[in-house]
């Protein structure tokens, strides 16, 4: 973990993306998000990456090294942060348009902001994110969540899937 400085306001985890994309890249790697949150009293910066076969502690480190020198130098970041690089791992949490396309046909869980019906946690197949709503298929029959009342959207590590 490495602790930097800076921010000129703005979209943090646009600037970072268009900074950490190119280098992941080259490093055959591909960017799965970039969050910028404060917990407690501390800022991380967290790059999380992807590969085919899985990502290694040795392709943390490399982004880590590379990124942390573009951005050292590049200064986005007013406050002191704290970087970390890590796989979005089996549970990844969905947030992108393409999450949603390479996931389609897995197994999802769908935590709601406010329950529907009672119920505040669905599990089904994905079917994608189609105008504004996640769509997954439960016991043969389609649900739609509008986007605004999801909490968030994991694969359904309890079955697994084909997360390559």
């Amino acid at each position: 973990m490495s602790e930097n400085k800076k921010s000129r306001g703005g979209n943090t985890a646009a600037v970072v993306t268009g900074i950490a994309q190119p280098v992941a890249e080259s490093l055959g790697l591909s960017l799965w998000d970039v969050q910028f949150k404060k917990e407690g009293s501390s800022w991380f910066l967290r790059l999380i990456i992807d590969k085919p076969g899985g990502v290694f502690i040795d392709d943390c480190e490399k982004l880590s090294r590379a990124v942390d020198k573009l951005l050292d130098e590049a200064d986005p970041i007013e406050q002191s942060y704290f970087l970390e690089v890590s796989s979005p791992g089996i549970a990844r949490e969905l947030t992108r348009q393409e999450h949603y396309e390479k996931m389609t046909g897995n197994p999802v869980v769908v935590r709601l902001i406010r329950p529907r019906d009672g119920i505040r946690e669905f599990s089904g197949e994905l079917k994608g994110l189609i105008d504004g709503h996640v769509v997954i298929i439960k016991d043969g029959q389609a649900l739609s969540f509008a986007k605004a009342e999801i909490a968030k959207v994991n694969i359904d590590d309890d079955f697994g899937g084909d997360l390559e």
